[in-house]
């Protein structure tokens, strides 16, 4: 006989319509199931899935700007804390329509993904039992995991969610984090309240800049920390912000608009502050006769005594990342590079192509470290080496050798190299000359000095990396054909930065190196995606550096790359070279790449089909 669990039982019964057996569910779940059936949803079919457009997603950012520069540094954190396969984390407004997301790479390219974005609407009539819905509804942080959601479609997710309230407990806005249901972690639901909390916090300091901001705690150890209550009071001793854990901590006193610091404790405000100001801790008791510690984080402007401001803190978490220098988490990367460990250990050559700016020299220097190698690791462009003088500076010359030569003399780079790693960069243009040379030492790993008679042994990893087609080079009789099979021991192709599938993973590691702690939203990174990148990964770092120029807020979100679009060719013939026409010309095809959908673009645009038709 099979044995039902309760959720078993409970989702039969609902897929049936039959009564929900008591006792299966949370009790939020179950509510808001029966709240779905009631308005006619089927748990078994597609949800609405409504999406506003894209103009008034931009009307709400700027009406909550000053949250939402909050929220997006907390999100980063958020992400880098919980970093994990299938992994978002979204900003909403009170209602649940999404502003903002930041996720990893498989959760953008998954149908949650797809349907998570900004302008999605996710309130219970459409989207039936989900964690932003529940959270806008019952203003009270809520997680709804795998087969709890009631849409059947939803099952394998598990979605955490926690209000942001204003210091009156009005929903401000909603912060969720969404992963597949058998990747999360029991944490993260913990993370998210604090990381809620720590958003409402950073908007009481932001709204407060002219008041006294107390944080008190019954324990002086949880002063510094998110369970400490902050009061915000005028000069003249008014409350007039509180956040959650101080309105639990004052919990039975008039804590209203307007009630007075001297209300709601034993101790005059002028005799507190008098203690406060002096930069100590100070007991106090309240109302109700119960002890606080008390400290002045922030003091009114004006006065002559003054502290430094002291922010809430954030319980710091090692952030982890991607390997040192690069990203490769490609597959096809990944595939190619399967087999580096073992060519290093057997002594082979290694030979890196790819287009300029995809990240030899990285790739170069990663391969030397796996290789373990004690030496050096020298790198050497051969381009930039002066044909009478290649020879010279490769294998070293004895002192007055010839003419324009160091007087001293020089070992070279290949004994420079000795026990570590010698990488020819641009090794189509060493001189013709020079090849000959060049193939000796690889065949003897022997060095003999120009206008010496030693020769010198050395145990040396050689990688060499070409932008150019060395094999084309063979045929056209400008480089060796014996050269090219001694260096292309095993040849290892770096894709361009438009053709790899971790894009996303790219911008964000180099936007931590360039300046950690600025997050960018999904919807920035999928117009990055856009364009063809013919710099690579050299260009994409020097877009990122005007975008930390030009933002406008402590982000970078999609209105910051207006300046940074695509050029003409990426417009259709009507509107080249048009100015005004080809910029929204581009704005509509770089949506409908993004998206794939014609009414989509539309819907997230505020523009007709029929215009979205004529420019694709």
């Amino acid at each position: 006989m099979q044995i039902l669990s309760g959720m078993d039982r409970a989702r039969n019964a609902l897929e049936r319509g039959d009564r929900l057996p008591g006792g299966t569910l949370p009790a939020p779940i179950a509510e808001s199931w029966q709240r779905c059936r009631d308005l006619g949803l089927d748990p078994r079919l597609q949800p609405r899935g409504e999406v506003v457009p894209f103009a008034t997603v931009t009307r709400r950012r700027q009406k909550m700007e000053g949250l939402r520069r909050l929220a997006l540094a907390e999100m980063q954190v958020l992400y880098a804390q919980i970093a994990g396969s299938n992994l978002m984390i979204a900003l909403a407004d009170a209602s649940g329509m999404v502003l903002d997301t930041i996720s990893d790479q498989a959760f953008t390219e998954s149908t949650a993904g797809r349907s998570i974005i900004p302008g999605s609407l996710w309130d219970e009539a459409r989207r039936g039992t989900n964690a932003l819905g529940l959270a806008s509804d019952s203003s009270q942080p809520v997680g709804v995991f795998g087969r709890e959601h009631y849409f059947i479609c939803h099952a394998h997710l598990s979605c955490m969610a926690a209000p942001i309230l204003d210091s009156h407990g009005q929903v401000l806005g909603l912060l969720d984090a969404s992963c597949a249901n058998e990747a999360r972690q029991q944490h993260t639901h913990a993370l998210v309240r604090m990381a809620a909390a720590q958003i409402e916090n950073g908007l009481i300091f932001q709204e407060c800049a002219d008041r006294f901001i107390l944080a008190f705690h019954p324990r002086a150890e949880y002063l510094d920390t998110l369970s400490a209550g902050l009061l915000a009071l005028s000069r003249d001793g008014v409350v007039t912000a509180l956040n959650r854990p101080g309105s639990a901590l004052l919990s039975g006193l008039p804590i209203g608009a307007g009630t007075s610091f001297d209300t709601l404790f034993e101790m005059s405000f002028a005799k507190a502050l008098d203690g406060l100001l002096r930069g100590g801790v100070i007991p106090i008791r309240d109302a109700a006769g119960s002890q606080v510690l008390m400290v002045c984080r922030q003091i009114a402007p004006g006065l002559a005594v003054r502290n430094p401001r002291r922010e809430p803190q954030v319980p710091v978490h090692d952030k982890g990342g991607p390997a040192p220098g690069f990203v490769c988490v490609d597959p096809t990367l990944r595939a190619a590079m399967a087999d580096v460990g073992q060519a290093v250990a057997m002594g082979m050559p290694i030979h890196l192509t790819g287009e300029t700016g995809t990240g030899k020299e990285l790739m170069a220097r990663h391969i030397h470290e796996v290789s373990g190698r004690s030496g050096e690791f020298i790198a050497v462009n051969c381009g930039a080496l002066a044909e009478q003088l290649f020879i010279a500076e490769i294998f070293g010359h004895e002192q007055g050798a010839f003419t324009n030569a160091r007087a001293e003399g020089s070992i070279g780079l290949a004994r420079q190299a000795d026990g570590g790693t010698l990488f020819l960069d641009e090794v189509a243009d060493v001189p013709p000359s020079a090849q000959t040379a060049l193939l000796r030492f690889l065949d003897a790993m022997e060095v003999r000095p120009v206008g010496g008679l030693k020769v010198y042994k050395v145990d040396v990893q050689i990688i060499s990396a070409t932008n150019r087609d060395l094999g084309e080079m063979v045929a056209e009789r400008t480089f060796r054909a014996d050269l090219l099979y001694r260096l292309n021991g095993l040849v290892l192709h770096l894709p361009p930065l438009s053709a790899r599938s971790d894009f996303a993973l790219v911008v964000q590691h180099l936007l931590q190196g360039l300046a950690p702690g600025v997050a960018i939203t999904d919807a920035a990174i999928a117009r990055l995606a856009q364009r063809k990148w013919p710099g690579n990964i050299r260009e994409l770092r020097s877009v990122l550096q005007r975008l930390l120029i030009r933002r406008r807020a402590g982000f970078i979100d999609e209105t910051d790359l207006a300046d940074t679009a695509a050029g003409s060719g990426d417009t259709c013939p009507a509107c080249r070279d048009r100015g005004l026409a080809s910029r929204i010309c581009r704005e509509i095809r770089a949506t409908y790449r993004a998206c794939q959908n014609v009414t989509r673009t539309a819907q997230m645009l505020g523009l007709s089909r029929t215009t979205i038709y004529k420019h694709l």
